[in-house]
């Protein structure tokens, strides 16, 4: 997977803190999503982590003082904000907030902070703090000073805390600063844009233990909400039953059955200028859902007979709007792949299908996708569903 950090390089400034411990994994990400990382620590951060872990993780020496010989011309904090795409400091102290809030330069990581070019080297910021701490009206002056001086926080969580207490200041967990530093730093072809995804099966009932869904996991759509996010769009994902982590900075609808994702996509359609059908809607459900479970009788072999009717169709009924928005389908096959899918496109008059065959991705992080408009055909190779996803993103701007 090409990660948005490939070729960037990332100024990791740790600040004192027992959260320190997450950016050991925080580095790994970086490296593994193509980033090259340059650690500089406080005399604090090494009280909870030691210079030598973070150089094997960076495969960079670490620095440590603003008087560091190393350099030639011996100004550290001019050198490494010069070679950065972004400057994060993570984890960052109530002390390194008041610092960098305040333009002091006493050590280095305000120093650096204070010397970077601000409109070339973004500075992002990932408290960690006791929640009294956090919530002083001291520290929320600092953020937002900082702030307005065009700093991004990043967190803070709310959650337990190494003090034993629970509350606001916990520091994100790395994936969780990954993916926000990735979006920040993703190009943003469709920044201004509101986007409504669909994603995951639908389940529809028979009784309350039993019903009627489908293999979909959901993770192709949850993988698109992403990439839209990363985009810059503002997203909206309606979600059948899945167990999948919300995209950080998608709003997330949740449903069960295809009347209600329905009930929830329609109001909405006309408010966006794209919708993803990605769910793999139930065609059909029982015509009665029974109150209680259905139970086999003693002696009788026969099953229960069980009507079916028609759910209403999602992506035709918005794409039959009188100002629909620009309307993608996802069509799942098991056979006769752009025969069927093209079918699809044109019985629903869509500008734009999807097409892939279910039974070889259901489940799977990895994919192939078969997009199929009036111009003709273009296969995108099998790859994880997030590489696949920021493509067909890419697609869909240039369309708009």
């Amino acid at each position: 997977m090409t990660s948005p950090l490939h070729g960037k390089h990332i100024l990791l400034a740790m600040t004192g803190g027992i959260a320190g411990y997450k950016i050991a994994e925080l580095t790994r990400l970086f490296v593994k999503g193509g980033a090259t990382v340059q650690v500089m620590m406080t005399e604090g951060a090494e009280q909870f982590i030691t210079a030598v872990t973070m150089q094997a993780l960076s495969g960079r020496p670490v620095y440590t003082s603003q008087w560091d010989a190393r350099p030639d011309n011996n100004m550290a904090h001019i050198n490494l904000s010069r070679e950065a795409d972004v400057m994060l400091v993570a984890p960052a102290s109530a002390d390194a907030i008041a610092a960098l809030a305040q333009g002091r330069a006493d050590d280095l990581i305000s120093l650096t902070a204070l010397a970077r070019r601000i409109h070339e080297c973004p500075l992002l910021v990932v408290p960690a703090m006791n929640r009294e701490m956090w919530a002083h009206p001291a520290m929320q002056r600092n953020v937002a000073q900082l702030t307005a001086d065009g700093a991004t926080l990043i967190g803070p969580a709310s959650g337990d805390q190494a003090c034993g207490e629970i509350g606001d200041g916990r520091m994100l967990e790395a994936q969780e600063i990954f993916d926000d530093v990735e979006a920040l730093l993703a190009p943003k072809p469709l920044r201004g844009k509101k986007l409504l995804i669909t994603a995951g099966p639908t389940f529809e009932p028979i009784d309350p233990v039993r019903g009627i869904t489908n293999h979909s996991s959901g993770k192709m759509g949850f993988a698109i909400a992403r990439a839209a996010a990363e985009a810059g769009a503002e997203v909206t994902l309606v979600a059948g039953p899945v167990q999948l982590r919300t995209p950080r900075g998608v709003q997330r609808i949740d449903v069960q059955s295809a009347q209600q994702m329905f009930r929830a996509v329609l109001p909405l359609a006309p408010q966006h200028q794209v919708f993803i059908a990605t769910a793999a809607v139930a065609d059909w459900r029982p015509a009665t859902a029974h109150d209680q479970k259905l139970k086999k009788v003693e002696g009788e072999s026969a099953a229960p007979t069980i009507a079916m009717v028609e759910n209403p169709d999602i992506l035709a009924t918005v794409a039959a709007l009188a100002r629909p928005p620009f309307c993608v389908g996802f069509a799942a096959e098991s056979e006769k792949l752009a025969e069927h899918a093209e079918a699809k496109r044109l019985r629903k008059k869509l500008p734009l299908i999807v097409a892939n065959l279910g039974p070889a991705t259901f489940g799977r992080d990895d994919n192939a996708l078969l997009l199929i408009d009036a111009a003709g055909q273009r296969e995108l190779a099998r790859a994880d569903k997030l590489t696949l996803a920021r493509e067909l993103i890419n697609d869909i701007a240039k369309r708009l």
